[in-house]
């Protein structure tokens, strides 16, 4: 199933194929990406040197960076992909600049970053728990057709991951203060006041 997922929007485009070969795919990606491209918002113009600065600044901290053109067109959006080859070819990385849009590729072994494989597998099981397909032509047309309902009602997907999950239990581990925002690693003991010894002092003598 060929897949773009805006995560912001929930909007997902896919196609169910029988083979995915970089002709099958790269025609499909050019198709969808040109129709996305043409209903965004007009960009201000900016000169030459502010754009390449913005194409340069998504390739800060990469290990591996592609090799821009000397005079870049706006950019215009984000496009994560897999680390494949069939994604790295110069014709089609060429065509994605000329149409500023610039490829981001997720590590190696690392495709739980591309939230495409989240909704791939959300859609997967929508579409074929407890049945039983017999042909490829019945999967495609029940996946496409979880696809348009995903769509009716679209949901938005914000990242966590596990550094998320870390950071998460970090701030359980801690110990709100009362009436700040500080907090402390470990609990404060706390010193009892007068009045809860005396009434402490009340009980035992009961």
């Amino acid at each position: 199933m060929l897949t773009l997922f805006h995560p912001q929007s929930g909007e997902l485009r896919a196609r169910g194929v029988k083979s995915c070969t970089n002709v099958v795919l790269h025609g499909w990606l050019k198709e969808e990406l040109t129709k996305i491209v043409a209903t965004l918002p007009v960009e201000p113009e900016v000169n030459m040197e502010e754009s390449r600065t913005l194409w340069q600044s998504w390739q800060a901290g990469l290990q591996v960076r592609i090799t821009l053109r000397k005079d870049p067109v706006p950019l215009r959006m984000l496009l994560v992909m897999d680390n494949l080859a069939g994604h790295k070819t110069p014709e089609m990385v060429l065509w994605l600049f000329d149409h500023g849009i610039m490829p981001l590729y997720t590590p190696l072994s690392g495709s739980w970053l591309n939230m495409a494989e989240s909704i791939q597998r959300i859609i997967k099981r929508r579409a074929l728990e407890c049945q039983h397909k017999e042909t490829t032509d019945e999967i495609i047309s029940v996946l496409e057709a979880t696809v348009r309902g995903w769509n009716r009602v679209p949901t938005a997907f914000e990242w966590g991951g596990k550094r998320a999950a870390r950071r998460e239990r970090s701030r359980a581990r801690r110990h709100a203060l009362g009436g700040s925002g500080a907090c402390t690693r470990r609990a404060i003991r706390r010193v009892p006041t007068l009045t809860q010894q005396w009434q402490r002092a009340c009980q035992l003598t009961h």
